[in-house]
């Protein structure tokens, strides 16, 4: 396993195809759902073929990627954590997400902002966006404390959905974006 991010309180790793319980955990718990929506992981197989072709491909190609985020004091996965290359988008994302249990506790934050460092200083990534539903208030508040600015409305390809665009650095607004 690669420890990628170390803060007071958790460690960032790579996800391995043995975290298939945990995926599916995630990917079907209350705020996955509502706020990121059913990617159909239902399954052990399923779930490998997430890893397999989300982060685990995405480390390959891009030297990072969405990870596992577990506490320090007991290893406990309790959330995901990273930079995805999105179709639909000019520069790297920050996405997140954490199971309930685990939510409120500043551990999204603590990471979040783990991850917008190491983007800028180990990786020189200078432009780091951020998506989310308009209604997700939490993901707005802490887009906002790592220092992300809304920058307009958009939609990333084959979605319906509008969503809050964020960025560390001011975006042209485009209109054909929307």
């Amino acid at each position: 396993m690669k420890i990628l991010l170390e803060t007071e309180r958790l460690r960032l790793r790579e996800f391995t195809l043995q975290d298939t319980a945990f995926i599916i955990t995630l990917m079907n718990s209350p705020g996955w759902l509502q706020f990121i929506g059913d990617r159909n992981v239902k399954t052990q197989e399923q779930a490998l073929f997430y890893l397999q072709n989300g982060p685990l491909k995405s480390y390959l190609q891009h030297g990072y990627g969405l990870s596992l985020v577990e506490r320090k004091e007991d290893g406990q996965a309790i959330g995901m954590c990273g930079l995805v290359n999105r179709d639909g988008l000019d520069h790297p994302d920050l996405g997140f997400a954490f199971l309930p249990d685990f939510s409120g506790q500043g551990y999204a934050s603590e990471m979040a902002s783990a991850v917008m460092e190491d983007a800028s200083t180990r990786l020189q990534i200078p432009t780091i966006l951020a998506i989310t539903a308009p209604n997700n208030a939490r993901s707005i508040r802490l887009l906002e404390k790592v220092g992300l600015k809304l920058q307009k409305t958009t939609r990333l390809p084959g979605s319906h959905e509008d969503l809050l665009l964020f960025s560390n650095q001011s975006v042209p607004t485009n209109p054909s974006s929307r």
